[in-house]
């Protein structure tokens, strides 16, 4: 029996996992990859160590995905964490996990997931051509029959490769430099489907106030940061943050940023609870114990126990304290002043960054017009999408990773059971 041929548009984490769960399914597949080598973007999460997956059950996983998150269920039942994790360490990648379940490699070099699906990839006799790019795919009464592909450094005409079926995993539109260009969207739209508009997700935000340059490099853990757009709370979370020369950076930031679709971010405000763990009476407490034990020093010399140096000038500022002021002259109503500051440090967001530091892309081809339980078009028979390129998107924590493993794992087994 001839086996059912499949290519797959795109090696990243989406494309690859399709590949190895299509050839599993015993298809013969090819795989396009424009870059030189695979998994380019994975490469670059997580600074270098790649946050594989979130190590929790499937309702952990739904509650964690901001877009359309039931059009999933199908997928992460079928490509949970825990299989995804079996898969990894049964090909041979050693894996731990850390606070928060998130997944990582025990050698924390995200180059060891990608040497460890191309090995998968060439274990399975997947062919695999690299520097190519799909131009076009074509379709027939219906039905996808064939697409053009090309040589990136080759100036001669298009090739043709005809197959069963087509897997698009594209990717999104974030990290341009990896070659995430929004192609599969225009396959998409020139197919027919009718796409959700795109926006830079999981991203850091502009800042207004102008202390941000003074507090650049500063990592904060275990604060709350909080979104509002006016009375409304978009967003609240613990977790940790940085702040950098144009605004604020960190899992809680490009988390919170997923919550500003459609809304006007100039008009919101961003709060940092500095001191979650203590409520406002118990904080001015502290305080005044700190207060007490350097009765005679400067005001700007009493908060060392309490604030991050770089964080200190800052805080006196807003506060309106003199900072050459002894603690002991300091007054019930300024003290008090200082305990809302610590306990809402607020700022003011511009805007969102740019595609360029954006982890994912909001927005992609419309779930309607795709069958959760397969992954296929419904427009398009033998057509799939996988990954970035669908509108779904998550929380950061290894959530978005794992909805490229789920669906491109669901959309290889669908392609390669197609009738």
């Amino acid at each position: 029996m001839e086996k059912q041929s499949i290519v797959v548009a795109g090696g990243g984490a989406a494309g690859m996992m399709a590949a190895v769960a299509a050839a599993d399914a015993g298809a013969a597949v090819t795989l396009i990859e424009k870059n030189e080598k695979l998994g380019k973007k994975l490469y670059i999460t997580g600074k270098g160590r790649c946050n594989v997956t979130n190590n929790s059950d499937i309702e952990n996983l739904l509650n964690h995905v901001i877009s359309n998150p039931r059009f999933l269920y199908s997928a992460f039942n079928t490509l949970d964490s825990r299989k995804l994790m079996d898969f990894l360490e049964n090909e041979g990648l050693h894996l731990k996990t850390e606070r928060g379940h998130r997944v990582f490699p025990a050698s924390d070099k995200s180059s060891d997931i990608i040497k460890t699906f191309k090995n998968a990839l060439e274990k399975r006799n997947v062919k695999i051509y690299y520097n190519t790019k799909v131009e076009k795919i074509n379709i027939e009464d219906g039905r996808f029959k064939s697409c053009d592909i090309k040589l990136l450094q080759d100036k001669a005409k298009t090739r043709t490769i005809n197959a069963e079926a087509v897997i698009i995993a594209t990717g999104g539109l974030s990290y341009p430099s990896t070659g995430s260009t929004g192609d599969g969207y225009k396959f998409a739209a020139a197919t027919g489907h009718k796409l959700k508009d795109t926006s830079p997700s999981l991203v850091p935000f502009n800042i207004r106030e102008d202390f941000v340059k003074e507090l650049q490099g500063l990592s904060l853990r275990n604060v709350e940061l909080s979104l509002a757009d006016g009375k409304k709370i978009l967003y609240k979370e613990m977790g940790e943050m940085l702040f950098t020369h144009f605004g604020i950076s960190g899992p809680l930031v490009l988390s919170a940023s997923s919550y500003t679709s459609g809304r006007d971010i100039s008009k919101m405000k961003i709060m940092v609870d500095l001191k979650p763990a203590l409520t406002k009476q118990q904080l001015d407490e502290r305080i005044l114990r700190d207060f007490s034990e350097c009765k005679n020093s400067f005001f700007k010399n009493s908060l060392g126990r309490l604030l991050p140096a770089k964080l200190i000038p800052v805080v006196t500022a807003i506060s309106g304290i003199d900072e050459n002021k002894k603690v002991n002259s300091v007054t019930k109503q300024e003290r008090l002043k200082l305990v809302d500051i610590l306990k809402g440090f607020a700022m003011t967001p511009l805007s969102l960054r740019g595609y360029s530091e954006a982890v994912i892309t909001k927005g992609g081809v419309m779930v309607k017009e795709i069958n959760p339980s397969t992954m296929e078009s419904k427009k398009v028979h033998g057509m799939y999408f996988a990954g970035e390129v669908i509108d779904t998107d998550a929380m950061t924590g290894g959530y978005n990773l794992q909805i490229a493993w789920s669906t491109g794992y669901l959309a290889g087994c669908s392609a390669a059971a197609m009738q």
